[in-house]
């Protein structure tokens, strides 16, 4: 094996820049790979932090009736507080919140909002809920850049709201905006609007009671609780990794593609390689090699390729990675608009195991498309091989 490895590099060295174009071809698959890759990864990474800073915390209790996705279910979805989580939210530990449906009339227009209420003082998100422990006549509120910009509202406007009680009865008061936040999770900014959870509860008639319960990220296991449905971190950021799921798929084409061009560079040139060194082949076997080695040699000379093409990827990659890494990449077009956790610039996550299964598949691959065309060296005759003649 070790004699292979030494008359490969020997025979790479000797075929000159065809062997470094070939190895440049694939080490830009091994580049693009790696950092489409990343991409996902760190898209991954960034979108359950954010969610977990934003929305989800460490995992959520929801009334029984709740669906986020039925704003009819939203009147009903409410209860008292279980007495045996109160020690947990007094430490701080857990935090109610109270969804009430409701409706403001910015500029004229009516649009449907969740009423959202939220402990000013909590520490569980980054929200910036202090901004609600304000004073003032109206009622303050907070909202997320995305619906400031389709609502034209900012901090310091005031705006109308309207809500209905625990009694089936409208009522409207001003509100006052005294914070926006930008988040990168489009379900916590789009149509909602917070506000003090004992001034919500006072104004649906709610005494004490909540829609959600949010905990602090920490324990790995959470008791059941009798009308409550348990949401872990994995369940609700399943849809991230549903979306992951999707684009791997369709960036495995791009991948196959690219896999595919440096495959056929390296095939061509085993072919050719082959053709052109009959002569060699014929004599290896004539001192005493048996075809499989001879083939296992072509084959070794084709894999290492791939190892040349990794050094290089080293040298123009490396840099590449590691600036992307850094400045990431901006997608071109708003990232509200994907309708999910999405930063506008992502940043490429490299792991081990990420470049290792990387290397792995194009050095795989390349020893296979190697392989088969030096299968034909098995049926070739000795003495035509020593004087230049396939069968």
């Amino acid at each position: 094996m070790l004699l292979a490895l030494r008359l490969a590099v020997r025979n790479l060295i000797g075929a000159g820049l065809r062997t470094w174009l070939n190895a440049l071809v694939l080490s830009f698959s091994f580049v693009v790979i790696i950092w489409l890759k990343g991409i996902m990864v760190g898209w991954d990474h960034q979108a359950k932090n954010d969610m977990t800073d934003y929305e989800i915390g460490g995992g959520q209790y929801w009334h029984h009736l709740y669906d986020p996705y039925d704003p009819l279910s939203l009147s009903d979805s409410h209860a008292p507080v279980p007495s045996h989580v109160k020690d947990e939210i007094q430490a701080g530990d857990m935090e109610p919140v109270l969804v009430v449906p409701g409706h403001i009339f910015p500029r004229g227009r009516m649009q449907s909002v969740v009423i959202k209420g939220i402990n000013p003082a909590q520490t569980i998100w980054k929200l910036p809920t202090g901004e609600l422990d304000a004073d003032t006549d109206a009622i303050p509120a907070m909202i997320g850049a995305v619906m400031a910009n389709g609502t034209r509202l900012g901090q310091g406007d005031r705006v109308m709201i309207r809500w209905r009680d625990t009694n089936g009865t409208f009522d409207a008061a001003q509100i006052l905006i005294t914070a926006v936040f930008s988040s990168n999770v489009p379900s916590a900014e789009a149509g909602q609007v917070y506000v003090p959870l004992e001034r919500l509860r006072k104004m649906a008639v709610m005494h004490d009671q909540a829609t959600i319960l949010t905990f602090r990220d920490g324990r790995s296991q959470r008791p059941e609780i009798e009308g409550w449905i348990l949401k872990t971190k994995a369940e609700l950021t399943r849809q991230v990794d549903d979306m992951i799921k999707a684009k791997t798929v369709g960036q495995s084409i791009f991948y196959g593609v690219l896999l595919l061009l440096a495959m056929l560079a390296i095939f061509d040139t085993q072919v050719l390689s082959i053709f052109r060194r009959q002569k060699e082949i014929g004599t290896y076997i004539a001192l005493g090699y048996t075809r499989k080695e001879v083939v296992g040699l072509f084959t070794v000379e084709g894999a290492m390729h791939a190892v040349l093409a990794a050094f290089v990827a080293t040298l123009y990659g490396l840099p590449f990675l590691a600036w992307q890494a850094k400045a990431g990449w901006t997608i071109p077009m708003e990232a509200s608009e994907f309708g999910m956790a999405m930063a506008q610039t992502l940043y490429p996550v490299y792991t081990v195991g990420l470049v290792v299964s990387t290397a792995l598949l194009v050095t795989l691959a390349t020893a296979v498309v190697s392989y088969v065309p030096s299968r034909r060296i098995a049926r070739m005759n000795p003495t035509d091989a020593l004087r230049g003649k396939l069968q």
